[in-house]
């Protein structure tokens, strides 16, 4: 059943809203004067750091047995195994390799330099999806010559980045070959420009961010996608006459140090590689607050015990030198921790030598002396001269160095952007998906939700001091942590008409108990559903809840008030949850079943359960989990995972979508399952 709001006032036997406010029986409530006080009062936020506190925790015993486990490596056997073992955890966290389709290569233009020439480039990754991609080539040099895949950090113009041009103009000189590409969403490459080359999302992170959350819905991982970019660049490398295939490498900067880190990973041919500003731990970045772009974070990734420094085993034992800065927000103690751990594990395999840091003393950034670095290290491996200074660099306008006619490859004919490759697949998901059973969609929600098995103990709870009066639809409330697991509390809030200091009384009564939106606290001022609900049920008992990461334990970190921006707390949180292999609304859906226990337990067997805006997701789950729950409200819901995969522009967080969920089932399936229910969808009526 939809309602609007106004017929659900309806349908509550109430006035209509506009009747509401005329006739004042918003003072017979709470008081005018006690909402207009409540105003000012400070948001409840008793709990700002217990979800940070609990991830860290986390990430911290998975750390710590990713470290036992190096430190138990005593022989070359152990070191061999480790490295097969690491190769094999990355595989199972980016996933099985795409179809190798032809490149359809082309050259659409070349710069004549002194000492070596550019080509522009444009190849296919996947059937029409183009990369386009600059190829220095030194001419003063002949046979064979090493070649090296240049990747970018988050620079808006890609591989034309000062930077970028610097070290691959630099590898021609030296007699290098160098091949750099954009990355998807930056340079010629982004994935969301108009005719008039407007891009409608921030390039880089942005776009990332964008496109990535928007994947996991199908299954894919942005990084992956990137990844598959690079390789895909080593292929055309290899196909050039001029290239020794026994002597190719990798390198970037920032987020072209994530994909030389991930590249290493996932790809055996490479001989030598040289990640700049990013190598450290995910201990370190989740400690330090600092979020990472979706495909810095691989799904799994933890769950698997894979560090950063994983993905560089996987190389052993080939020569790597990580490179780093003192001043850098990848905090250099992470490098040095990392190349240490990586000596030992490499000295087992006689290889010590092979792995090498240098630490540059300035700020983030592929900066000359980290370049220089780069050079002989890559000099050295290839058995080149040595480089005692960076070569005169000349830089070049950005356009160049572009590879198409306008500056940007989604509009060349044929071409595809990654919205469209997520758009298709939902579609084949969506004809693909089988009838599900009742208990077959059980299964299902809890396996993708990654939630454990109902437990029979009534969680633990605390009791705080009564809150009084806030402007809240009843006179008094009392707050209840209820311990959902360890390290984690729910926060209720139980209403009455009368202070209470205790634990709630034993009541057969039913119950309703309202999941909020963003916060229990500002909704039950705000919020006219609440009273509503109040009103039609008078004699039930009336609790709200915070699920965690909302309300009163509404992180402060990753910056002030960084909670609703697109690189912030709850983006960091959601994120690492998809790396634990625990999804966020997993998490807080079982905040949700906990709560219906604990309610159980004071005699409310009748629970009714309801969920505002995103608070709508974890009690459609938890209803359809728990039988027991036989009447449910939900307020603005998305209608379906299915409609935010197909739309190119989409408004939901990452905290609220569930990786692969498309392969297994959809929302309206959640929403069928409860048609033996008392089931209510209330949305709000058009702007006046």
């Amino acid at each position: 059943m939809k309602f609007s709001r106004r017929r659900f006032a309806q349908s509550l036997f109430l006035p209509t809203t506009s009747w509401w406010f005329s006739s004042g029986i918003l003072t017979g409530l709470a008081g005018r004067a006690a909402f207009a006080e409540d105003e000012k009062r400070p948001a409840l936020n008793r709990y700002p750091r217990m979800v940070h506190n609990f991830f860290v925790d986390q990430v911290r015993q998975v750390t710590h047995r990713n470290r036992r486990l190096k430190e138990a490596i005593k022989s070359p056997e152990d070191a061999q195994r480790y490295v097969e073992s690491v190769r094999a955890k990355i595989r199972e966290s980016f996933g099985p390799e795409p179809e190798r389709t032809p490149l359809n290569a082309q050259v659409t233009g070349v710069l004549e330099r002194d000492g070596y020439r550019v080509e522009k480039i444009i190849f296919e990754s996947r059937p029409n999806f183009p990369v386009t991609a600059n190829l220095y080539l030194p001419t003063n040099v002949t046979g064979k010559i090493p070649g090296v895949v240049g990747t970018c950090g988050h620079s808006s113009n890609g591989k034309a980045s000062e930077a970028y041009q610097s070290f691959s103009q630099g590898l021609a000189r030296l007699g290098m070959a160098c091949l750099i590409y954009d990355p998807i969403g930056q340079g010629e490459r982004s994935q969301y420009v108009d005719e008039n080359l407007k891009s409608s999302v921030r390039l880089g992170v942005g776009q990332h961010l964008h496109a990535g959350n928007q994947q996991f819905l199908v299954g894919e991982f942005l990084g992956s996608w990137r990844a598959w970019d690079g390789i895909r660049a080593l292929d055309y490398l290899l196909s050039r006459e001029e290239i020794d295939a026994e002597r190719v490498g990798v390198t970037g900067n920032s987020g072209g140090g994530t994909m030389t880190t991930w590249l290493c990973g996932v790809e055996s041919r490479w001989t030598m590689a040289a990640p700049s500003c990013f190598v450290t731990s995910f201990l370190n970045n989740l400690e330090n607050e600092l979020p990472a772009d979706t495909e810095q974070c691989p799904p799994k990734a933890l769950a698997l015990r894979l560090d950063h420094e994983d993905f560089l085993v996987a190389m052993a034992p080939k020569p790597v030198t990580i490179l780093a800065k003192e001043r850098d927000y990848f905090d250099v103690r992470g490098a040095e921790a990392a190349a240490e751990r990586l000596t030992k594990i490499y000295s087992q395999l006689g290889a010590g030598e092979n792995i090498r840091l240098f630490v540059g003393p300035t700020e983030h950034g592929f900066s000359e002396e980290n370049r220089l670095a780069m050079y002989q290290s890559f000099s050295k491996a290839c058995g080149l001269g040595d480089v005692e200074q960076e070569p005169e660099l000349i830089i070049e306008k950005d356009e160049d160095l572009w590879c198409t006619p306008r500056g940007q490859a989604s509009l060349l004919d044929g071409a595809k952007t990654i919205a469209d490759f997520t758009r298709e697949h939902s579609e084949q998901l969506k004809a693909s998906r089988p009838k599900l059973t009742q208990k077959e969609l059980i299964e299902r929600v809890r396996a993708v939700l990654r939630l454990p098995l109902p437990e029979n103990e009534v969680p633990d709870y605390q009791i705080y001091r009564n809150l009084g009066s806030r402007g809240y639809p009843l006179p008094q409330a009392t707050a209840y942590s209820v311990n959902t697991e360890p390290g984690v509390s729910a926060i209720v809030y139980r209403l009455s008409d009368s202070r209470w200091y205790s634990r709630p009384p034993k009541s057969t009564n039913a119950a309703v108990l309202y999941v909020s939106h963003l916060s229990s606290d500002a909704e039950l001022r705000d919020e006219l559903l609440v009273r509503e609900l109040i009103e039609k049920s008078p004699n039930d008992s009336f609790y709200t809840c915070d699920v965690r990461g909302i309300g009163e334990s509404m992180p402060d970190t990753c910056g002030a008030n960084s909670f609703h921006s697109d690189y912030g707390s709850d983006y960091f949180y959601a994120i690492h949850s998809l790396m634990l292999d625990r999804p966020y609304l997993g998490q807080k859906t079982l905040d949700v079943l906990r709560v219906v226990d604990w309610l159980h337990s004071f005699g409310h067997e009748d629970v009714h359960l309801v969920g505002n805006g995103w608070g709508s997701l974890p009690v459609l789950f938890a209803a359809v989990l728990n039988p027991s729950i036989k009447k449910v409200t939900l307020k603005n819901p998305i209608e379906s995972y299915s409609s935010v995969a197909e739309e190119e522009h989409y408004d939901l967080p990452l905290a609220q979508i569930l990786p692969n969920v498309l392969q297994h089932f959809d929302l309206p399936d959640c929403l069928a399952a409860l048609d033996d229910r008392e089931l209510v969808i209330v949305k709000d009526d058009p702007v006046n």
